[in-house]
């Protein structure tokens, strides 16, 4: 018998199928505009330290960490707050932490200055998340990987635009600039109210926008019983509830989480790095020719990701951009710099599209955004990780270290990912479910709708049939074979 292999081939029309949806098109306008005075905050918030306060980089460098552990703590939290008092009523504070934080934070004296940034970072908007979360309800599956690919082109832009925004506003005032990125960051959070996109399938403007009257379709893992701890002292009590809301945490979501950590290690890392040898080579005024590469390729790589039929392993991914980034060591110019940048480049928006898309497939609904706020916290981590860690190994042995030892760190931690996930595949594989092809009942939906048939009355636009008991994307298979394909047969 003839069987025909699937090949995975690239489909640049889903593009045009993404955009040619109004509410898609303009959520990812506004989330790439919103990104910009956060990307501006940290360059223009150490100028600020340096030069209007006239302390030392280590005191900036102290403000930034507050930042970052605001950040890392408060995107979860947020997160789950979206998922439940939904988005109007979760940005509200953000809103106006915004604009109080940094329109007060320039008249601060430093101590008070590191106070107001922790504030700051810790009632964040919640871009990333947000525009994540609505991005896996408002497309069907199948392009769900071309909307995040589109996403994160939009935030290689922002990054591109936003420290030279920083850079400029903070050559006429810094008081003015941290006002000025505080009321942006406030209206940015606004828009997104205005805007309201929607965070769970059956919403207005989702992909599958029906009304779901009926009783949520039962999950084993979410719809847990929660444990009596009546009796018990406050530390058991503090870990068995811990133990219950973070219940849909395994070694799946764990891989990544480290995906995202390493890709965040990566890429500050690598940052640092080109500073430093530029630096040392007396080219610093070259540094645009590498930038342009280096995000040229991200954005390149991004396009063709997107356009692929089928996902990869972000795992795989973040272990080829890891081993690809220490070459760039080697480098003796700009020139050479951005060449040998041109390969791990390719590969930096799709790490962070396979990782997202990957988040997004292996939670539910209900914990969607506070998924993604943990995945925005770990990148978060690992960025704040990686920049001091490159500059100690340039400091002690040289300009290629910050390469070479990142690069090789987290090439390994991806193939200790890729380890557990095998073991935990095996494992799984005796107690999978069968698949069946047949379409859940939802109510609201005609139980005679068949797989890849036209889902005009759910709605009103063309496309298949997806799933929509907001349980698992596609399936509600194990989450090993969303991760890693099929398991082997037992």
């Amino acid at each position: 018998m003839d069987h025909k292999r699937e090949v995975t081939t690239v489909n640049f029309a889903a593009y045009r199928e993404v955009l040619a949806v109004g509410s898609v098109r303009r959520l990812l306008i506004i989330a790439m505009f919103a990104r910009i005075p956060h990307a501006a905050a940290g360059v223009l918030l150490t100028l600020h330290v340096v030069q209007s306060m006239e302390l030392s980089y280590a005191a900036a460098g102290s403000v930034a960490a507050a930042i970052t552990i605001g950040m890392a703590i408060g995107a979860p939290w947020r997160g789950r707050l979206v998922d439940i008092y939904g988005l109007r009523r979760a940005l509200i504070p953000s809103v106006v932490a915004e604009a109080v934080v940094w329109g007060t934070a320039p008249f601060l004296n430093f101590q008070l200055l590191v106070v107001a940034a922790f504030i700051g970072g810790l009632f964040a908007v919640p871009i990333f998340s947000v525009v994540r979360q609505a991005l896996s309800v408002m497309v069907p599956t199948e392009q769900r990987r071309t909307a995040y690919a589109l996403d994160s082109m939009g935030g290689e832009i922002t990054f591109m635009i936003g420290p030279a925004a920083g850079v400029m506003l903070a050559t006429n005032n810094t008081v003015v600039g941290l006002i000025i990125i505080g009321v942006s960051a406030s209206l940015a959070g606004i828009f997104l109210m205005w805007f309201n996109p929607p965070t769970r399938t059956g919403q207005k403007g989702s992909y599958v926008a029906v009304d779901r009257g009926g009783a949520e379709p039962f999950d084993a893992v979410e719809d847990a019983k929660a444990p009596n701890l009546s009796g018990k002292n406050f530390v058991l009590r503090f870990w068995g509830t811990s133990r219950h809301n973070l219940r849909w945490v395994n070694i799946a979501v764990l891989a990544i989480l480290g995906t995202s950590l390493g890709a965040g290690l990566v890429l500050s890392g690598v940052n640092v790095g080109m500073v430093a040898l530029m630096e040392h080579n007396n080219s610093t005024s070259d540094l645009g020719i590498v930038f342009l590469f280096w995000c040229g390729a991200s954005i390149l790589g991004g396009i063709v990701y997107g356009a692929l039929k089928k996902s990869v392993n972000p795992l795989w991914l973040l272990m080829a951009m890891a081993v690809l980034v220490i070459p760039m060591g080697f480098a003796t110019n700009a020139w050479t710099l951005g060449l040998l940048s041109i390969l791990p480049g390719l590969l930096c928006a799709p790490v962070l599209t396979s990782s997202a898309e990957h988040i997004a497939d292996l939670v539910t609904e209900k914990r969607r955004g506070e998924a993604m706020g943990m995945y925005g916290s770990s990148m978060t981590i690992g960025s704040a990780m990686g920049s001091p860690f490159a500059g100690a190994m340039i400091d002690d042995i040289g300009p290629w270290a910050g390469f070479a030892i990142v690069g090789l760190i987290c090439a390994v931690l991806a193939v200790l990912g890729l380890i557990a996930m095998s073991i935990y595949r095996r494992r799984s594989a005796c107690r999978v479910r069968p698949v069946t092809d047949e379409p859940r009942v939802v109510m609201g939906v005609e139980p005679s709708l068949e797989k890849g048939a036209p889902d005009g009355l759910a709605t009103g636009r063309p496309g298949k049939a997806t799933d929509v008991d907001g349980t698992r994307g596609p399936s509600s298979r194990d989450d090993s074979e969303e991760l890693l394909g099929e398991p082997d047969p037992v």
